[in-house]
């Protein structure tokens, strides 16, 4: 967590490097060269609220074992959790992780935190009449959603939340637009075949419904 998020987010809330850069920029060879003006141009430079964005949770062991499994991820990775539902990518389900999480940060920053980054990558299927039907990503928002309320309710100042996404386009992570996240479906496949006709899916409606009851009606 120092490595790949604690680093950036406890420079941007503090306005200092952590203790523990030097440990960092010694293992990656880096030498910076920092003046008393660039300590306190950074001191100054404190953010109000802390955004991020949160997909998947990955698991750590200590058994070496070639037969455990790998989860997937998009710039980390780790072991797959068996007690958890994996998506299409390999990426596990996992809300209560989400819940942790936001008590993990405003515990240790206790300035408010937006989420601006949810959503499920899935294969979804346009059927001849033009519907999408795809209650996987319905149930991903509505369960991330609901950790979301009950971290709040007790005690978390979350002041905002979006998902990802709106509309179909290409995965950065993986180059595909079959890689589907988002509300409104685009007719084109990975090769750029495709009418570019756009459909609504079910999960369109449904986070409407989510939006216009800010947040009260998850059924």
């Amino acid at each position: 967590m120092q490595d790949k998020f604690y680093y950036c987010a406890d420079t941007f809330v503090r306005g200092a490097y952590p203790s523990y850069a030097q440990r960092l920029w010694n293992e990656l060879g880096v030498q910076l060269d920092i003046t008393k003006e660039d300590q306190e141009i950074l001191s100054h430079g404190k953010v109000d609220f802390l955004e991020f964005s949160y997909y998947f949770t990955n698991v750590i062991t200590t058994h070496q074992d070639d037969q455990i499994e790998t989860a997937g991820g998009n710039l980390v990775g780790g072991l797959k959790n068996p007690y958890l539902e994996i998506s299409d990518w390999g990426w596990a389900k996992d809300p209560d992780g989400l819940k942790f999480y936001l008590h993990e940060l405003y515990d240790r920053y206790q300035i408010p935190l937006f989420n601006c980054e949810n959503g499920l990558g899935a294969y979804d299927t346009l059927e001849e009449d033009g519907t999408i039907h795809d209650p996987y990503r319905i149930d991903y928002h509505r369960t991330h959603i609901q950790a979301m309320k009950d971290a709040v309710d007790e005690g978390v100042d979350l002041m905002g939340y979006t998902s990802w996404g709106c509309i179909d386009l290409v995965s950065a992570g993986t180059g595909e637009i079959r890689k589907r996240y988002d509300f409104i479906y685009v007719d084109a496949d990975d090769e750029g075949h495709g009418t570019y006709q756009r459909y609504k899916k079910d999960s369109f409606y449904y986070y409407q419904k989510v939006c216009q009851s800010n947040g009260e009606d998850l059924d």
